[in-house]
């Protein structure tokens, strides 16, 4: 049985601010921990759709680069397709 991580919106934002402070670098180190440590990590995509908004809305494309590549290193996304199976 794998042990699944469904990230929302809050730590998503915090591990894709290019300005990182403290906290969003611990969260980054522990996001970054799931993965050895046998978790499943995936990113449901209202999580990406709630941050991608407000990166959009306040034009930072730094944090909209962080955010594609964060999406691309995640196993895979959630979508409702898989929840509604």
């Amino acid at each position: 049985m794998s042990r699944v991580v469904l990230l929302d919106a809050g730590p998503v934002g915090m591990v894709t601010n290019p300005r990182a402070t403290a906290l969003c670098r611990e969260c980054r180190l522990w996001l970054d921990s799931l993965e050895p440590r046998g978790y499943d990590v995936m990113l449901p995509e209202i999580a990406d759709y709630e941050v991608r908004r407000e990166l959009l809305r306040a034009s930072k494309v730094a944090g909209i680069r962080q955010l594609d590549q964060l999406k691309s290193l995640i196993i895979r996304s959630y979508a409702v397709e898989l929840k509604m199976r």
